[in-house]
């Protein structure tokens, strides 16, 4: 049974009308002040039809665009949430501001000769220890990195996937 489009959605039903992992939602409202979901016990999510329009024009303007998160985060600051609303409805950049040169992605072309991503070194994973813990870092950081790591492994996959 489908919902109502007013109807709130969970983490992973927004993930998914997203195409996104739900730690990539995670990690967005930690640099996206903008997107508040209800958080109820236990800390479960739900978003509301703006949460889940917001979203979609913060994933088109990063994914499809080539903006970087500084680059949105200045088109919520100086545009509005509704104008990233309004990307999202219409899957289309609406008019905005200038760019500054550190908005948008620009493509390294230094990297052209490698045919294989895969031929690259993994990143080593450290886990040297103090008392059990990470030397020098907290719980939060641990976190904050590991899905930094997981967001970089998703895109390692889908460039070697596109030049596959």
């Amino acid at each position: 049974m489908d919902k109502s489009p007013d109807a709130f959605r969970t983490i992973s039903e927004a993930a998914e009308e997203l195409d996104l992992p739900q730690h990539v939602l995670r990690f967005w409202e930690t640099r996206f002040n903008q997107i508040r979901p209800l958080k109820r016990g236990g800390g479960r999510r739900y978003y509301r039809p703006d949460d889940v329009q917001l979203l979609k024009g913060i994933r088109h303007l990063l994914y499809d665009q080539g903006f970087t998160i500084k680059g949105v985060q200045r088109i919520l600051k100086e545009q509005g949430a509704k104008h990233v609303i309004a990307i999202g409805d219409t899957g289309s950049i609406v008019p905005i501001a200038p760019q500054s040169p550190d908005d948008v992605v620009v493509p390294d072309h230094d990297y052209e000769d490698i045919d294989d991503l895969t031929a690259l070194p993994a990143p080593e994973r450290h886990t040297e220890t103090l008392h059990g813990e990470t030397a020098g870092l907290s719980a939060e950081q641990r976190d904050r990195l590991n899905t930094a790591l997981e967001l970089l492994e998703d895109c390692q996959a889908l460039i070697s996937r596109a030049r596959g």
